[in-house]
């Protein structure tokens, strides 16, 4: 399995019936997330045991347990950078996360060590050991981008990145795996 090309695969609808936002085949296909509907114009309230204020850089750090909610998002981190616009009242662009990430729906949680939600374009990032689980299954994987938006979900493979010639870092050899739930029949 060694020096495979990552692929990566698109997380979707065809799979809900699986008991996972799910699986489709490699075909490039869109599919949608539960967290599609999100409404990302909802305030962002924020709570952490310390912040500092870099008014000057137009950001906000959090430290210490830190838990961002947005509507019926919620985001459990160590640290979270805050990068704001003043002008015209303070309004949030983008959050930085990192630390032992983790974004809860009401149906589905995504876990990473980084996280950057990019408010703008209404988009989820997450990076470095993700595992994206809803019930009893569960996606890992190198990254996961959520988009807002649409409902797309896109998670890669990652993983370590082998020597190629020369030294050179060559194409990373992560693949996504996952374990799904299946109905369950009477076996007679």
């Amino acid at each position: 399995m060694r020096g495979m090309k990552k692929v990566p695969i698109v997380l979707g609808a065809a799979a809900l019936a699986i008991g996972l936002i799910g699986l489709q085949p490699a075909t490039g296909q869109e599919a949608t997330s539960a967290l599609r509907g999100h409404n990302t114009n909802a305030p962002v309230d924020v709570a952490a045991d310390r912040i500092e204020v870099q008014d000057r850089a137009d950001r906000a750090i959090f430290s210490g347990n830190v838990v961002a909610r947005q509507a019926e998002l919620t985001l459990n981190a160590a640290r979270v950078t805050v990068a704001y616009s003043s002008a015209g009242g303070i309004q949030i662009e983008r959050i930085n996360a990192s630390g032992g990430v983790t974004v809860r729906s009401p149906s589905e949680t995504a876990r990473g060590q980084f996280a950057i939600y990019d408010l703008r374009n209404r988009l989820i990032t997450l990076l470095g050991g993700v595992t994206l689980m809803r019930g009893d299954s569960r996606v890992n994987g190198g990254r996961l981008v959520l988009d807002l938006s649409s409902g797309r979900a896109v998670m890669d493979g990652g993983g370590p990145r082998t020597a190629g010639p020369g030294g050179t870092s060559a194409a990373p050899s992560g693949r996504v795996t996952g374990t799904f739930t299946v109905p369950q029949r009477d076996n007679r």
